[in-house]
């Protein structure tokens, strides 16, 4: 997570960073926002695959949202 942050930065990108958790648990590990996006990531490093939380989903249903593991973390930083 920390080398996403940085690569945002060192490329210069206005982005904001954020945590999401609901009251029942429901959690989503690094959400990224920019003018003309908002992004959710999870970071699983073995062969999970979720998917968004129902309740981040219907709140927010122009959001894109990506799973980042051992297989494909190069691409995110």
């Amino acid at each position: 997570m920390s080398e996403r942050l940085k690569a945002n930065y060192n490329m210069g990108l206005n982005k904001e960073f954020y945590f999401w958790r609901t009251y029942d648990g429901q959690e989503i590990d690094l959400i990224e926002e920019s003018s003309e996006l908002l992004n959710a990531l999870e970071f699983k490093w073995g062969g999970k695959n979720p998917v968004a939380p129902k309740a981040f989903r219907e709140a927010y249903p122009e959001a894109t949202f990506s799973v980042v593991n051992k297989d494909n973390y190069l691409e995110y930083i």
